[in-house]
């Protein structure tokens, strides 16, 4: 917030509307070429920029910076906009404030791409960017604050959980100062002395800052910094992975270690790396085809369907139960199973970042300069060629460079893990840590080396045109 120029900008009111406003523009020219132009999706700028450039760009800059995509998400915009016209009066039911239900839509959203191919789909790509938006008016028109980004949107969770690996978190400066605010505007809002109304509102997801630890839940929508009548809220440097480690009440969410749903979300996070890099090589057919003839079905849901299952079901229970009983047993930590492997979960996601850094950017790297082609094929056909003609021939970095990449974020996501893991088991048995770590270890281990195999396996070149 101190970088002249960009500290500048980010304190600025309308900053975000204006970071925003070019995504919405983007959207919409995705919506409408993934419904009217070419159904070849290599050529189509709605699954180009969708499963090639946007989730590479996500990662990349969740793992540099932070959870700035949420600061810029182009369907808070559109919400905005609605909520001048329409207020709305409920609050978000109290069964439904947890991430189970954002789980279920994370894995949901992770076997429809499967199921429908929609890498390979620009139509149904388009309708799933209108169908985000559509949630999106429906929720927050019918329920106050920030009800869709807390409790439901996919991608959020996504950011959420990869953000606790970022360099960068928004929090107090200063202690002392909010010790001696009494306004509490960061939470409450900033508000007119007479009338009381609202001129700069306050999170609306529920983080107070001075009791508030890391990125979990935070969109970066930097409400509170604006907020602040002290200029006391930044975005500061911390070391990434730490509030994995830290087991303190934070505001809004309370104990990592009571939180049963975020540890679904941050396994279903993690497996879901894995799940989502074996559907994209050739031995998944193989796989298909011989559950489909043990199963004597031919439509691939059930099948995917029992992939599904083991993938984030069978294999998290087997690796993490007999794990969590080591530990109890070899490591002799006195917590019950449940709060142990409810604990030691997090540990993984360092490793399940890694996965999907090295399989986004598989994509993205090679793909990198796709975007100059489409787009200048989309102006063609317009009837307006003023980039000139596509240049097919243009596609991205060499794959061996790439497979290097993908290695070094493979091998620094394991490093996270074991590095987390160890902490904790420090934390449990400071005399004979090793004993702890060792399952944790030999856990965040086969799952490297499954992906590492996977990394190896011949890869679809998913949504990108190959120049022959």
């Amino acid at each position: 917030m101190r970088v002249p120029g960009l500290g500048r900008l980010f304190r600025w009111r309308y900053a975000r509307p204006v970071l925003q406003a070019p995504l919405l523009i983007l959207s919409v020219v995705m919506i409408l070429h993934g419904l009217l132009g070419p159904s070849l999706a290599p050529k189509n700028l709605a699954t180009s920029l969708t499963w090639v450039h946007f989730r590479g760009v996500l990662v990349l800059v969740l793992l540099g910076a932070g959870n700035f995509f949420c600061l810029a998400c182009p369907f808070m915009l559109v919400r905005q906009a609605a909520r001048w016209n329409f207020q709305p009066r409920w609050s978000w039911p109290r069964a439904l404030r947890n991430k189970w239900l954002s789980v279920a839509l994370f894995a949901g959203i992770l076997y429809i791409y499967e199921l429908f191919d929609l890498w390979s789909s620009p139509w149904w790509t388009a309708w799933l960017i209108v169908a985000y938006f559509l949630t999106v008016l429906v929720v927050d028109g019918f329920f106050k604050h920030a009800s869709f980004c807390k409790f439901v949107c996919p991608i959020g969770q996504f950011n959420f959980v990869a953000s606790t690996l970022s360099p960068f978190e928004v929090k107090v400066r200063d202690q002392g100062v909010c010790t001696s605010c009494h306004t509490k505007d960061c939470i409450r809002g900033r508000r007119e002395p007479v009338s009381d109304l609202v001129v700069i509102r306050g999170c609306e997801l529920a983080l107070f800052q001075p009791s508030k630890v890391g990125n979990m839940d935070c969109t970066f929508c930097l409400d509170c910094v604006h907020a602040c009548p002290h200029d006391n809220v930044g975005i500061l440097s911390r070391l990434p992975g730490s509030e994995l480690l830290s087991d303190s009440l934070r505001s809004g969410i309370g104990y990592f270690s009571r939180r049963k749903d975020l540890t679904a979300l941050a396994l279903v996070f993690t497996f879901g790396a894995l799940l989502n890099a074996f559907g994209m090589v050739s031995p998944v057919y193989a796989v298909e085809n011989w559950l489909g003839k043990m199963m004597h079905v031919k439509h691939e849901a059930p099948v995917l369907g029992v992939i599904f299952a083991f993938f984030l079901v069978v294999e998290p229970v087997l690796l993490l139960g007999l794990a969590g009983w080591l530990t109890r047993v070899w490591g002799r930590v006195q917590r019950g199973f449940l709060p142990v492997v409810v604990r030691y979960s997090y540990g993984l996601v360092p490793l399940g970042f890694g996965m999907w850094l090295a399989h986004y950017s598989f994509h993205f790297l090679t793909g990198l300069y796709t975007v100059i082609p489409v787009t200048q094929s989309a102006l063609v056909g317009l009837g307006w060629p003023v980039l000139g003609q596509p240049r097919w021939r243009l596609t991205g970095l060499p794959p061996n460079l790439v497979l290097m990449i993908e290695i070094g974020f493979l091998a620094l996501g394991l490093t996270g893990s074991l590095a987390v893991t160890y902490g904790l088991a420090e934390e449990d048995s400071r005399e004979k840590p090793i004993r702890v770590f060792v399952p944790w270890a030999t856990v965040c281990v086969l799952l490297w080396t499954a992906t590492m195999w996977l990394m190896f396996q011949p890869m679809e070149m998913r949504a990108v045109l190959i120049s022959g």
